[in-house]
């Protein structure tokens, strides 16, 4: 496992310097904000899509010199980045997409429009089918256009569909890997599995990615020996994104005994879903990004079915349930997940509401060791 983790991070490395020189030699490069945003169309125009929310807290100082220090902290590291100029891929992305999933980022993108070309996706606070898809879909539209006026190339339907294809064995070799903790003992551990799925998420070049993962999930079913026993507390993380840099509960959990076999969440399984290579490109879309349980849809049906299913693939002794400091959606959503997760499962639920920083590390801690307690 070493050695493939080693040569995640020599391609990690490389990866940039070949962003780098393909920007030179006049590639595009497109910068995303969410999830929400089809990564397909950058791709079906030849430009290299790369992911933007900042991971980081360094940045965060600087950030709030113009935003409220009492703001998420995910925002505040992603508009720190553009203000610092310290993230090579925002300085590399000649236009930015966007879209409005909370309040929060939604005036952020308003500032951060001074520094890039950005392009904001309108989305719709709920997911019906009769009026949210119809709108969602003409929104799609749009961002089609701003991406053909931005990179000079036609997104056919060939072309769509072809990324279709693409990202769709991309996100089912991801999953292939995240489904390898279903194993009990869990073969890898739930920071290495983060780190494989945020380097990876940067690779310019989709097919090397998806080898080097392959490759991985080859490693960890022949030749690995599990870091945990049958006895290791299984948590499902359920909550905000998290990347390198914001994964310090992932660290707390492991360190005090537990392993962390499964994030439900942007960072995990709420990207393991596949595009419908059968219909119409830009309507599948459309149907499918429209589908994804984040807590900004209102009602968010869609989280707890995706919860249940992966408590019971898991088979999982706990939730931890990951807010950041200011994230309202998730915060007021949390008490409906507490409920779900004790009535229907009868498992032990822990909410955590932190920031970027290390400060509270120890209080964490605390309250962390007391809930892997209760499962022993």
């Amino acid at each position: 496992m070493n050695s493939v983790m080693n040569k995640l991070q020599q391609i990690a490395e490389q990866n940039l310097i070949d962003i780098e020189k393909a920007k030179k030699d006049g590639a595009k490069i497109i910068g995303f904000y969410c999830l929400y945003s089809p990564t397909e169309l950058a791709v079906a125009a030849g430009a290299i899509p790369l992911p933007l929310c900042g991971t980081k807290n360094e940045p965060i100082a600087a950030a709030e010199e113009i935003l409220p220090r009492n703001l998420c902290p995910l925002i505040k590291s992603s508009f720190g980045f553009a203000a610092t100029d310290t993230c090579p891929f925002f300085r590399f992305s000649d236009l930015l997409v966007a879209d409005t999933t909370c309040d929060g980022k939604k005036k952020m993108f308003e500032l951060i429009a001074e520094y890039r070309p950005i392009h904001v996706l309108q989305l719709p606070q709920n997911q019906s089918a009769e009026t949210a898809l119809p709108f969602w879909y003409d929104e799609v539209k749009k961002l089609k256009a701003v991406i053909e006026q931005h990179t000079g190339h036609q997104i056919t339907d060939e072309k769509i569909s072809s990324a279709i294809r693409l990202l769709n064995e991309e996100r089912m070799t991801l999953k292939a890997l995240m489904d390898l903790a279903k194993a009990k003992p869990s073969p890898i551990r739930g920071t290495d599995m983060l780190t494989i799925q945020f380097k990876t998420g940067f690779f310019a070049d989709k097919k090397q990615g998806i080898t080097l993962v392959r490759e991985i999930i080859d490693e960890l079913k022949h030749n690995a020996e599990s870091p945990f026993s049958k006895k290791t507390p299984r948590i499902l993380l359920t909550g905000v994104p998290i990347g390198v840099g914001s994964d310090k509960v992932i660290k707390v959990l492991e360190q005090s005994g537990a392993n962390v076999v499964c994030f439900e969440n942007c960072s995990g399984y709420k990207k393991a879903f596949t595009v419908d290579e059968h219909k119409e490109p830009l309507m599948a879309l459309a149907e499918q990004y429209l589908t994804i349980p984040c807590s900004v849809m209102s009602p968010n049906s869609g989280r707890f079915n995706l919860l249940g299913e992966l408590i019971e693939e898991f088979s999982v002794d706990g939730v931890a349930d990951l807010t950041w400091q200011a994230c309202h959606t998730y915060n007021v959503e949390s008490y409906r997940i507490e409920k779900f997760v004790k009535e229907k499962y009868q498992l032990p639920f822990l909410h955590l509401e932190t920031d970027y920083s290390e400060s509270d590390t120890e209080q964490l801690r605390v309250r962390i060791e007391a809930f892997l307690e209760m499962m022993r």
